[in-house]
């Protein structure tokens, strides 16, 4: 597995991260599906175990995926493995508790000693804040800031990271928030990442990076060939592009063309959707969701950087 320098941090990390997201299984949020069906925790344990072997180092999680399972199924590991071999990653914001608002400090300091004791750790390598959403005038960014800043400062949290499904939000919020690391949305269907400026920002300030998202949670592998619809629970459900016959069928041709291109690899559509992210971020990790042995063993065997020529024709598939 190949490695990268994570910006700023210094840290050597595997080009492709854990994602745990459906290790914390079916959830909702209020009447909104945020989870992911199907997921069973034998796959979960047997997927961290393989993945460690593999040389995948950076593990990423959230104290909302399955309301802590995700992060408490890490935490059994580590009576197999090293702790400090691991950069594991976790996030803050998305649960408001019993409050209206999201980042409200109390409630925040509770969520991140609740994650240390999830993940049985004294430490957290990278924290994000999950969202860019500090209410009304920004006026609960300055407290979440120093509850970070705090917990960094007790030796809890080394390194802190800022996450968003928008990047003109991240984009916004850099500054005032001074990340190591950003955790950005991008893949192959969406080129906002260099839209919104955000690219030329991190180039400039050698700010780490883990793309979320690579695969557009599983639309982009092919496997989906007619519209489908997924339990209640799960976060699929919301994403309108499953049910759509013309993006399916555009998925379709262009698997079909990437099967031919890339016909040595283990997984070519897989080898091109991903590592086309690669050329233009060298400090840049992917972010791949991994639920069991089989598809670590896939995310084992990407991660190489493509040539400008076979990254570009990559890119012309989707964008044209």
């Amino acid at each position: 597995m190949r490695k990268v320098i994570l910006g700023k941090t210094g840290i050597s990390v595997s080009a492709i991260s854990l994602g745990t997201w459906a290790f914390g299984g079916e959830n909702k949020s209020g009447k909104k599906s945020v989870g992911w069906a199907n997921q069973h925790d034998d796959d979960s344990q047997s997927a961290l175990l393989k993945a460690w072997e593999k040389g995948i180092n950076h593990w990423d999680t959230a104290d909302v995926y399955g309301e802590g399972h995700s992060e408490k199924i890490i935490g059994k590991i580590w009576s197999s493995i090293h702790r400090e071999s691991v950069f594991l990653a976790t996030k803050v914001g998305w649960d408001m508790g019993p409050f209206s608002y999201w980042y409200n400090s109390d409630y925040m300091k509770t969520k991140i000693e609740r994650s240390l004791v999830n993940l049985k750790t004294d430490y957290i390598d990278l924290l994000y804040l999950h969202h860019c959403n500090f209410g009304k005038k920004d006026e609960y960014l300055e407290g979440a800031l120093n509850v970070l800043k705090s917990f960094q400062s007790e030796g809890k949290i080394r390194f802190i990271g800022l996450s968003d499904w928008s990047n003109e939000r991240i984009v916004k919020y850099l500054d005032i928030c001074d990340p190591d690391v950003i955790q950005p949305y991008r893949n192959i269907m969406d080129n906002s990442y260099e839209k919104s400026g955000l690219k030329n920002i991190i180039d400039s300030r050698n700010l780490g990076v883990c793309f979320f998202s690579p695969i557009k949670h599983g639309l982009l592998t092919g496997k989906y060939k007619s519209p489908t619809f997924f339990k209640d629970g799960d976060h699929r459900s919301n994403i309108r592009d499953f049910q759509s016959e013309k993006i399916l069928k555009k998925i379709l041709l262009n698997c079909e063309k990437l099967k031919e291109k890339f016909k040595r690899e283990k997984n070519p559509v897989l080898y091109g959707v991903v590592n086309a992210l690669f050329l233009d971020s060298p400090t840049s990790c992917v972010l791949l969701g991994q639920r069991n042995v089989e598809q670590v063993e896939v995310a084992s065997s990407l991660g190489d950087v493509l040539s400008s020529e076979d990254t570009n024709w990559v890119k012309s598939l989707y964008n044209n």
